[in-house]
């Protein structure tokens, strides 16, 4: 399994491309990737064999839950597939980056088994959040 760690600041260009970091490029290993916005605040960017797992779920959520279907339907019509060009980068749609308030600077961020881009304001203010468990959820990880 891939392991993407740690955050790189890169510019959207005009073309709405943004470069994927080296390390994360060799761990996806020449993966195909799958782009999505499923949470308000950011898009992630998981590599194929990822996205084999997540779409079982989505499959069996859609058989168990009916009354999710919406949801699954509004979630995966958002998702594309993208391939790193040969300067590493991806192009990342203009209906996506407006999903998440994407233009200029991106923070590019490893998230273990996939990869999320941030609007840098926003990350810092989501990851500033925390609340009195977060110390002993540090401590479950970390020992």
């Amino acid at each position: 399994m891939a392991s993407f760690l740690g955050r790189y600041e890169y510019q959207l260009d005009p073309k709405g491309r943004v470069s994927l970091p080296a390390d994360f490029r060799r761990e996806a290993d020449g993966s195909r990737f799958v782009l999505l916005q499923w949470e308000p605040t950011h898009l992630t960017l998981f590599p194929s064999k990822v996205w084999e797992t997540v779409q079982e779920r989505i499959l069996e959520l859609r058989r168990t839950r009916p009354k999710a279907a919406n949801h699954l339907r509004r979630i995966t019509s958002q998702a594309v597939h993208v391939d790193p060009d040969k300067q590493g980068r991806i192009l990342i749609p203009s209906w996506l980056t407006a999903a998440v308030g994407l233009e200029g600077g991106v923070l590019v961020t490893g998230n273990v088994d996939r990869v999320e881009i941030w609007d840098p304001e926003v990350f810092a203010r989501t990851t500033a959040e925390t609340d009195e468990t977060m110390g002993d959820l540090a401590h479950e990880i970390f020992g």
